[in-house]
């Protein structure tokens, strides 16, 4: 039972004054939260034909919330904003709960709107190359170990489909490789990844480089035989490189060539995946390379592909326009 003869406005100004002065929630958050909950009492107010009381919000059944959430969507708005204000909503009946003893278990039973599976967003083949060939121009020009280390770990994404972090992983004594790599992925399963002459090219060109480098000869964990496991790959402080690092590099790589945000070190696995696929499309074979537990997860990139040849057909059928 609930007590008290609280308006719905009333309630959402001690609501969103709990949230600022106690729970420190950021200007965005209070300023999304106050939005949906207005709507939410205007939508009311025309649905119960009164401005809601406390009462009111502990009757509401699950078929109530259900058609403010369908009048939004009528409106055109997706099912992220429509998690949102489902969010906000309960946030304000945790609140009611808490300060009002008010319990409304049917809001418990709804659940939130589903998302739609997002895309993997690859780079188109050109642009995958433009990153590689930049940053061999970049190791010709500038001769030093660092610059052979971007190109070997960007050639060792798009060429093997790895993740940044299974790359990472890779230990100084798993070079120089043979024909494939064992990878450990998610859940510790672990695979057989095909090595092309290109990464196996790219990974020796940065080693040479680095055991040349005066300043690398003073990194305890290269040269120290006792440190295990020795990372592969370093940074300019001699300890194992991060991926926010190889992020830095995509970044600067993206604002040089003019590439989409999208174009980020796990965009290179999706690249390798995507173009692997337009090449063959053996979704069995690109599920065993890229480590995935189920076909569903790979089939994915199915959808991409059939965005990319619908493109080109709309670029290259006389008819299409």
């Amino acid at each position: 039972m609930t007590t008290g003869n609280h308006t719905y406005p009333q309630l959402v100004k001690g609501f969103l004054g709990l949230i600022e002065t106690q729970k420190y929630y950021s200007p965005y958050t209070i300023r999304n939260y106050d939005h949906t909950l207005t709507l939410f009492g205007t939508f009311l107010t025309e649905h119960l034909g009164h401005t809601p009381h406390l009462a009111d919000l502990g009757a509401l059944r699950v078929m109530d919330f259900r058609a403010f959430l369908a009048s939004r969507k009528n409106e055109g708005l997706g099912a992220s904003t429509l998690r949102g204000h489902l969010s906000a909503i309960r946030s304000f009946y945790k609140f009611l709960r808490k300060t009002h003893n008010l319990d409304n278990p049917e809001l418990k039973t709804l659940r939130s709107p589903k998302l739609p599976p997002r895309l993997p967003r690859p780079l188109a083949r050109q642009d995958a190359e433009d990153v590689r060939d930049t940053l061999a121009e970049k190791h010709q020009q500038q001769d030093d170990w660092q610059a052979a280390r971007d190109l070997a770990l960007v050639t060792l994404l798009y060429g093997a489909g790895l993740r940044i972090s299974e790359a990472l992983a890779l230990n100084w004594t798993d070079a120089p490789f043979g024909d494939s790599v064992r990878i450990t992925g998610k859940g510790g399963k672990t695979r057989l990844v095909p090595l092309l002459p290109a990464i196996h090219d790219a990974i020796a060109r940065y080693r040479t480089a680095l055991w040349a480098d005066k300043k690398a000869q003073s990194y305890p964990d290269l040269w120290d035989e006792t440190v295990e496991p020795t990372p592969l790959f370093f940074s300019a402080r001699g300890k194992k490189l991060s991926s926010r690092m190889a992020q830095k590099t995509m970044q600067d790589l993206r604002t040089q060539l003019g590439l989409p945000d999208s174009a980020t070190p796990h965009a290179l696995r999706h690249s390798f995946a995507t173009h692997l696929l337009s090449a063959s499309g053996d979704l069995r074979a690109i599920q065993e390379l890229l480590g995935h537990s189920s076909l569903a997860a790979t089939e994915r990139y199915t959808a991409v592909d059939n965005e990319e040849l619908l493109r080109a057909y709309k670029a290259a059928h006389p008819r299409a326009s």
